[in-house]
């Protein structure tokens, strides 16, 4: 059976096969010397957030007064994943607490990079694609920091770290 994007963006996918291939794929470029991993995964995201967008939008406009909501809507409508969401306003950070992270289910001893090194590209990029044309003096745009921790390296829950900046320069 073929299914449109749109028709899909729809459905109740499961992520295994996405976090299967992830790994293996990690797996097959560190067999062969392929490095950078990490930037390989962040533009895996990034192109996921530019396809994605193009079937749904999750607001027209994003700022630090709705940033929680818009994410937390991104990730429960993408990926069926119920996030918490701190913004550190001193550091100008976004930090975002998944405890059941679709991407880094398992720990692989194997592997040193987690899955959602793909979602900082994908939140990032949908940030930006929302914003990008706005002249709202407040639009938010994110910088992917890091991933602090993850199910894949044993921890409990997955970390990951944004900087943010405002377009207006607060």
């Amino acid at each position: 059976m073929n299914y449109s994007r749109n028709e899909l963006i729809k459905t109740e996918a499961t992520m295994n096969q996405m976090r299967n291939s992830l790994y293996n794929l990690v797996r097959f470029m560190e067999k062969n010397g392929i490095k950078n991993s990490t930037e390989a995964f962040r533009r895996m995201g990034r192109n996921i957030a530019r396809t994605y967008i193009n079937y749904w939008k999750p607001t027209d406009f994003i700022e630090i007064s709705n940033l929680k909501d818009v994410i937390t809507t991104i990730y429960k409508n993408v990926l069926n994943s119920t996030i918490s969401i701190e913004i550190n306003n001193t550091e100008k950070l976004v930090i975002i607490k998944d405890n059941n992270c679709a991407l880094c289910k398992y720990h692989y001893d194997d592997v040193e990079i987690a899955g959602c090194e793909v979602l900082l590209g994908m939140i990032s990029e949908f940030i930006y694609l929302i914003n990008k044309e706005s002249t709202e003096p407040n639009s938010i745009f994110l910088d992917p920091i890091e991933v602090k921790e993850s199910r894949t390296n044993g921890n409990k829950s997955c970390l990951q770290h944004f900087r943010y900046k405002i377009s207006g320069g607060a």
